[in-house]
């Protein structure tokens, strides 16, 4: 019978450590989620004043003609371009989000091409063809990518930093 009981304390024991590593496992996930979650948190509070402050920064910045002639046709890479006709726009301080911006959605490239969406170029314009109001040559000049995509951030953001604060929050603009 002692043998018997010590067998059945020994299964006792057992399981009673499986049951603690199994309650201890469960606690640290649970501590892993948590921290996750707070992280989460924190990002999304960070993106939100983000937000905000790009919008207020945009409601501190007069309002921009709603239609910018460009009187002349800067030349050089896609980023001097933009940093160009920025000025036209008021906008002259604000090429850092811009920047940011068109480097996460087509990394500056004329022809980059979303192959799930379609869109297309610098400003990844949705379809593409909505560039063609900014010239006929939509598809393969920086100039008229980068005049269409600058209006179409005055037209729905108000800024370029507004727009950048957008992409930050929800993952696109």
């Amino acid at each position: 019978m002692r043998a018997a009981g010590r067998a059945a304390a020994a299964r006792a024991a057992a399981i009673a450590a499986r049951v603690a590593a199994q309650r201890a496992a469960a606690e640290r996930a649970a501590a892993e989620r948590a921290a996750r979650a707070r992280a989460a948190a924190a990002r999304a509070a960070a993106r939100q004043a983000a937000a905000q402050a790009a919008a207020e920064q945009a409601a501190a910045t007069p309002p921009a003609v709603q239609q910018v002639t460009v009187q002349q046709v800067p030349a050089g890479a896609p980023q001097q371009i933009a940093a160009q006709m920025l000025a036209q726009y008021g906008w002259a301080g604000q090429f850092s989000c811009l920047d940011s911006l068109w480097q996460q959605e087509s990394g500056w490239n004329v022809y980059a091409e979303n192959p799930t969406s379609g869109a297309y170029g610098i400003p990844q314009a949705l379809p593409g063809a909505k560039m063609a109001s900014a010239g006929s040559d939509w598809q393969s000049d920086a100039a008229t990518q980068i005049r269409w995509g600058l209006g179409y951030i005055q037209g729905s953001y108000g800024s370029p930093c507004a727009a950048w604060g957008h992409e930050e929050a929800y993952g696109w603009y």
